[in-house]
């Protein structure tokens, strides 16, 4: 009999709910999406696009939006957002960024994925696919957490590392999205020119009307990395620990000088690319 093997990225991203965790990333995700010169009628893929924290937003501004994210349950909590706000120009699907079957080559004007496909396997397969379903002419835009940032996400998953098993072997990091020597190696090992990359620090800011320790509860409940972190210290017995170190985090990071608001900035990397130059092969 054959057993059919989950995808562990799929099982990751379809663990808990990451809806409550994109609740609290409205308002960043509409704000970085104003300033990517969103036009009517421009065909945008968002990859990696959860619930439709920046999909959303872009249909809003007139784009013909296509999300595209490996979890089930984000896909159709995505759908249901869409329909809420009769957006029609704003579709959903299940697609994993490695193998973008079913997209055609040069068939979207931009490219977008924030804190999206950084998380799929194999990266050098994700920058060729992105680049593939990308027009001669059109962009691509990421955005990446950064390794050893010292900000909310990164120190996130740098401190659940520390009580997971150490991942198997082969495993590439996401975080080296956050490289730009990677970023760099990646895309022209996908037939981009280097000097069509660039890059930016920008910042993104997780937001609620609660104090950070229910910030942070969601985060245990709801979010995949927090939450195979915890059940690892949990058989170790060091779930106190961890929690202490997480909750000393977000009450440091928080910014907002109420007690029942939470505001926590987090600084991410924006990679640009223009594709705007035909290879001497006759490719691009």
């Amino acid at each position: 009999m054959q057993t059919t093997v989950m995808n562990p990225n799929k099982m990751l991203w379809e663990k808990g709910d990451f809806t409550r965790i994109a609740e609290t990333m409205r308002n960043s995700g509409a704000a970085l999406v104003a300033k990517l010169g969103i036009t009517p009628g421009l065909r945008v893929l968002d990859l990696g696009c959860g619930d439709g924290t920046t999909a959303i937003p872009e249909a809003r501004l007139g784009a013909q939006v296509l999300g595209v994210d490996i979890a089930a349950n984000l896909v159709a909590a995505g759908r249901a957002r869409a329909a809420a706000e009769g957006l029609s120009n704003c579709t959903f699907q299940e697609g994993d960024a490695t193998d973008l079957d079913g997209l055609d080559d040069h068939s979207f004007d931009l490219v977008a994925t924030f804190f999206g496909a950084m998380f799929a396997p194999r990266p050098l397969d994700v920058a060729r696919e992105i680049v593939r379903v990308t027009r001669p002419g059109g962009r691509i835009i990421m955005g990446n957490w950064i390794p050893g940032d010292p900000t909310l996400v990164a120190q996130i998953l740098k401190i659940s590392s520390a009580y997971t098993p150490p991942p198997p072997e082969g495993f590439i990091s996401p975080m080296l999205w956050g490289k730009e020597d990677h970023v760099t190696d990646r895309f022209v090992a996908a037939g981009v020119d280097k000097k069509d990359i660039s890059f930016e620090r920008e910042t993104f800011t997780f937001e609620t009307n609660r104090p950070p320790a229910e910030m942070l509860d969601r985060f245990r409940r709801y979010y995949g990395p927090t939450m195979n972190a915890f059940e690892a210290a949990e058989k170790n017995g060091k779930s106190n620990d961890l929690q202490r170190e997480l909750e000393e985090l977000f009450s440091r990071q928080n910014v907002s000088s109420a007690p029942d608001r939470t505001l926590i900035p987090a600084t991410f990397l924006k990679v640009t690319v223009n594709r705007e130059d035909v290879r001497g092969d006759g490719r691009y």
